[in-house]
């Protein structure tokens, strides 16, 4: 009897250690959870499309942006300290950092075994790539609304609370949903087990994210939480009848010209896969900074308008007073449609993820900053990683010098137009926001 009970318990035993380790798959438990280990992090976020099931994206016609060289600062201001780039740069576990100016890439750094060549993981900052083809869709007629509820065109969320939500109020993050966005293993967190057990288990992504429930009606708080992305990741997923990757490289990457072969994060290996919509964007930091490059342009590429007119100022300041810098839960920054803005904000914003990850935009200077990072203390230093953005996009383009730029290039286009009989009205007419001299007001706001 004691001998048949220590051999069930030692199959049981080999069984769950079996289970755990999977020697026969690429992907078992025991790699997956090695995810938490926060000393490996530089490393590991440089390997995620090895240690987890991924689908290609393809870099079909890649276009490298013209190169330019020029220093960044040694120092930069915080807290009222001067302080050393390359000892943010060490303190973030930065691992790559590209910077722009007008389309034209500056400047490059690696670190912790990182290149050029390097994709890294995004994190949240997949959040705002999901939004542009949410955006990319509206403007193709797809979308009727953003008022309309999810369930319009995602009928797999039909009868459920998030099925119920406006698309507007999922990209404002205001959707009213009972969930708990949490990262350290330390505090109770629903977003952790929604990444694992889509990766350990391999649930259906879509299925977990149905049975969240509400707790208060959307549209009154800033309530930033992971689930609302993923479901318009699956509103864009049924809108083009194709797996995320797919239309990602279709609608983004071949039109932007992105330089180097990709990948998203999905539950299971194959065709059957399912994105994780809320995270798990895999490219290299000047790819992740073409992104920004299009916002800064206002959606327009080449020529070509991909965005909706209006769309780029629509997600890149608060719609709403709660979602303003200093009304939010979120020390240091406010929201728009699933973009951030910081304290303060002057023609910038940025997308961010988890761990350090940033797309910085200052639209006024001209300058874009991608930032890929593996952080563990990342929120301590979040209002430093702003600090040292600023710092850099006024070194490499002086708001000074650049308001003289604009003003010279809007001088010689008016001259141009008279001189071509055309009023000096028109012109004014056609300059985009970002153009025009009285966009340099001081202070944030609408």
């Amino acid at each position: 009897m004691a001998a048949g009970a220590l051999v069930l318990a030692l199959i049981v035993v080999l069984a769950g250690a079996a289970w755990y380790f999977r020697p026969w798959s690429d992907y078992s438990p025991a790699r997956i959870t090695a995810l938490d280990d926060p000393a490996a992090y530089p490393q590991t976020f440089q390997r995620m499309a090895e240690i987890l099931p991924a689908a290609g994206i393809e870099a079909s016609t890649p276009a490298p942006f013209p190169r330019a060289d020029a220093d960044l600062p040694e120092t930069y201001m915080h807290d009222g300290e001067v302080r050393s780039l390359d000892d943010y740069f060490v303190r973030a576990d930065v691992t790559g950092f590209a910077v722009l100016k007008d389309g034209v890439l500056l400047n490059e750094a690696y670190f912790h075994g990182a290149g050029p060549d390097t994709t890294h993981t995004s994190w949240s900052v997949a959040k705002s790539f999901v939004a542009t083809l949410i955006a990319q869709a509206l403007h193709e007629g797809l979308i009727d609304s953003l008022d309309d509820p999810a369930a319009k065109y995602a009928p797999q969320f039909a009868g459920t609370d998030y099925g119920d939500t406006s698309l507007r109020h999922l990209l404002m993050m205001s959707a009213g949903l009972d969930f708990q966005e949490e990262y350290s293993p330390d505090r109770e967190s629903d977003v952790r087990p929604l990444f694992f057990n889509a990766f350990i288990l391999r649930r259906n992504v879509d299925e977990m994210v149905a049975e969240i429930r509400r707790d208060r009606e959307p549209g009154q708080d800033l309530h930033y939480v992971s689930p609302n992305s993923h479901v318009l990741s699956a509103v864009v997923r049924e809108l083009y009848g194709a797996g995320l990757a797919e239309i990602v490289e279709d609608k983004l990457w071949g039109p932007l010209g992105m330089t180097h072969d990709a990948s998203w994060l999905q539950n299971t290996p194959g065709e059957d896969g399912q994105a994780l919509g809320y995270c798990c964007l895999q490219a290299t930091t000047p790819d992740f900074a073409r992104l920004g490059e299009l916002y800064r342009l206002d959606g327009v590429w080449d020529g070509e308008r991909l965005l909706p007119e209006g769309w780029v100022e629509a997600a890149t300041i608060p719609n709403a007073p709660w979602q303003e810098p200093g009304a939010t839960r979120y020390p240091g920054r406010g929201y728009g449609l699933h973009f951030w803005v910081p304290e303060d904000y002057n023609g910038e914003f940025l997308a961010a993820g988890v761990y350090g990850q940033y797309v910085w935009v200052d639209s006024l200077r001209g300058v874009v900053i991608a930032q890929n990072a593996g952080d563990e203390d990342w929120g301590d230093i979040s209002s430093e990683a702003f600090a040292v953005f600023r710092a850099v996009a006024e070194h490499v383009s002086p708001a000074e010098a650049r308001f003289q730029e604009v003003a010279m290039e809007l001088r010689d286009a008016i001259l141009a137009r008279e001189a071509g009989g055309v009023q000096a009205d028109d012109d004014a007419e056609e300059m985009s926001p970002q153009d025009a001299p009285e966009g340099a007001e001081e202070g944030g706001g609408e």
